[in-house]
């Protein structure tokens, strides 16, 4: 399984749109393709915005999904890194990606440091599914 670190808003977009790219993703973590890495603070997040009266999700999914990810994720605990972020709240998904050796997805590229581990959630699925595609050539 590919580790992943996923940004609050992947996952509300995932919510808001069930049959886009961030819902594709989360399908994965579901089929067991990916592996979601996260520490509290991020868990705290997604249960605080997704929660939020303006989306109006519910708490049942809401709940379904933080349970999934607590049972079937993987949980670290990291010290918070030295890099430069205009926005704090952002640090915490590109220290767990980094401990991990994770892909951080989000929708917002211009709040993380420009690496390659750092992808939008189109660039991820071409990029899964280039591989995949790719490990079938090898096999026929």
């Amino acid at each position: 399984m590919i580790p992943v670190v996923l940004d609050t808003n992947i996952i509300v977009s995932a919510f808001w749109t069930e049959n886009g790219n961030a819902a594709a993703i989360l399908q994965m973590f579901v089929d067991e393709k990916i592996q979601i890495c996260y520490d509290t603070q991020i868990l705290a997040e997604y249960k605080d915005v997704l929660s939020r009266p303006k989306f109006t999700f519910s708490t049942v999914k809401i709940d379904e999904l933080v349970k999934s990810i607590c049972n079937d994720g993987i949980i670290v605990a990291v010290k918070p890194s030295e890099a430069a972020f205009a926005d704090e709240t952002d640090r915490k998904f590109y220290d767990v990606a980094k401990a991990c050796n994770a892909v951080l997805i989000t929708g917002n590229l211009k709040h993380y440091p420009n690496e390659p581990f750092i992808q939008t959630a189109a660039e991820f699925l071409v990029g899964y599914f280039m591989e995949q595609r790719d490990v079938l050539k090898m096999l026929f």
